[in-house]
């Protein structure tokens, strides 16, 4: 063997040695990596505060949970889908309300909302919803505050409660969400500090979720005696993946303030959909005021995203709130729900394509194309129901004792609830595509009703 023979060999035997070094170096890495993230697993978070059942500040909760925390944090981000989200309106702040940026105002964007809700709170101030971050200081300082003497009912969706109605109620939540709702607004909202918070979810001690919301507790209780369970306690009965559902249901839902105590109840004595909600109403013969230009017995919806969602196609394939708007999502070892709550066109990755595998153009197409449908009916719905309250208006200008004048206020009672059940749900129809598209249908159906009956009377029939 010759030198230059000898030198390839030398080479080679380097390179190889080099070559085994690096594997086994690369191999001791790889497996105190995995040994780094299986302990990471085993060690979700680091006891850093003690937290208990008072601990409402989410700053002590973010010290255990800094990563839930953060993602928290951005739910002041303000970013518009097609037909959601808000857009960052400046505002020159006050003395009476100190906000620099408010979201765009849904009646200037659509006037027709005023001659729909008249005589009513929401004729005056409606604007585009925001992230959670928002939710206290929007209701605080909207102008409905102003111009209705509203209770303290109210900040049972729009704060961290849970803690003043312990306190209220001398450790009953139930005693103090009694008490806070006979106050009035301004004396209620002292006691509130925070927006939603983490306290309103889950248990400080084992993180598990929780329904802190006695209006939820009740009204899924009724619910469930509708069906046959009695009893049901749904902190103790519901399932871990309805919880991941019915954490979101305690505040995204249809209510109203019963009785002078102003108890804030649900109505689901006879089911979800909004026929059995408005035969509820009916029987009780509840209206939430008189129409200020027709003197229609009218009813204002909230947010139903519980009860359309109840209606759609997820909720049958046993798809949560939190699966789309909260996707799980990966750092480092750990596998966390995202709380940058927000719409799940903004995440298509993990919100869609966990079980759609389409490409995020295509799904966002799919579902941008049954919000636009959605849309064009509510506009058909809306343009119906304002010629009913036109008609009526000149009707009852020349006769208001007519029967034919009650019988067409009470297709505007309808119309007007059924329409306003898809405009304050704020998916635009996609939680519930079909169901939607038939509630608007129904809607425009009664409007044209009532214009029949008015037509009748004036042809003297």
């Amino acid at each position: 063997m010759n030198q230059s023979d000898n030198t390839r060999s030398f080479r080679f035997y380097i390179f190889v040695t080099a070559l085994v070094a690096g594997a086994a170096f690369g191999s001791a890495a790889l497996l105190v990596n995995i040994m780094e993230h299986k302990q990471e697993a085993k060690n979700p978070f680091f006891r850093v505060v003690e937290l208990n059942d008072t601990t409402e500040d989410p700053v002590m909760w973010g010290k255990n949970f800094p990563m839930q925390y953060d993602e928290y944090r951005r739910t002041v981000d303000q970013v518009r889908t097609r037909f959601g989200g808000s857009e960052a309106v400046p505002r020159t702040p006050t003395q009476v309300d100190p906000r620099s940026i408010v979201a765009q105002s849904r009646i200037e964007e659509d006037p027709r909302l005023k001659t729909m809700w008249a005589g009513y709170a929401f004729a005056v101030d409606f604007r585009e919803e925001r992230g959670h971050a928002y939710m206290l200081d929007d209701q605080t300082f909207t102008e409905r505050v102003n111009v209705v003497k509203q209770p303290g009912t109210c900040l049972h969706c729009h704060g961290s409660v849970y803690v003043p109605y312990m306190k209220a109620g001398n450790g009953d939540v139930i005693a103090g969400f009694e008490k806070m709702n006979r106050m009035p607004y301004k004396e209620a909202r002292t006691h509130i500090e925070h927006p939603i918070a983490c306290i309103d979810c889950h248990d400080s001690q084992t993180m598990q979720l929780r329904v802190t919301r006695p209006g939820f507790m009740e009204g899924i209780r009724v619910l469930k005696a509708s069906q046959g369970i009695s009893n049901f306690d749904v902190n103790k009965m519901a399932t871990r993946q309805e919880m991941r559902s019915y954490v979101c249901g305690q505040c995204h839902v249809e209510y109203y303030f019963k009785g002078p105590e102003k108890r804030l109840t649900y109505p689901w004595h006879k089911g979800l959909q909004v026929d059995s909600i408005l035969a509820y109403y009916n029987e009780v013969e509840f209206k939430d005021w008189t129409h200020k230009e027709t003197g229609a017995p009218t009813l204002k919806a909230q947010h139903p995203e519980f009860e359309l969602w109840n209606q759609g196609i997820h909720a049958r394939s046993g798809v949560a709130c939190a699966d789309c708007h909260m996707p799980y999502q990966r750092v480092g070892a750990l596998k966390i729900s995202d709380h940058h709550v927000n719409s799940p066109l903004l995440k298509i990755n993990r919100s869609c394509q966990t079980c759609h595998k389409w490409p995020e153009e295509e799904l966002k197409a799919r579902v941008e194309v049954i919000q636009e449908r959605t849309f064009r009916m509510r506009n058909l719905a809306m343009d119906a129901l304002i010629e009913l309250i036109e008609d009526l208006k000149t009707v009852r200008t020349a006769d208001s004792t007519l029967p034919s004048v009650t019988t067409a206020q009470q297709f505007q009672r309808k119309a007007q609830f059924y329409l306003d059940f898809v405009e304050a749900e704020n998916s635009t129809g996609f939680h519930a595509p079909q169901e939607a598209e038939r509630i608007l249908g129904e809607s425009i159906n009664f409007s044209r009703k009532g214009q029949v009956a008015l037509r009748r009377l004036s042809a003297g029939k």
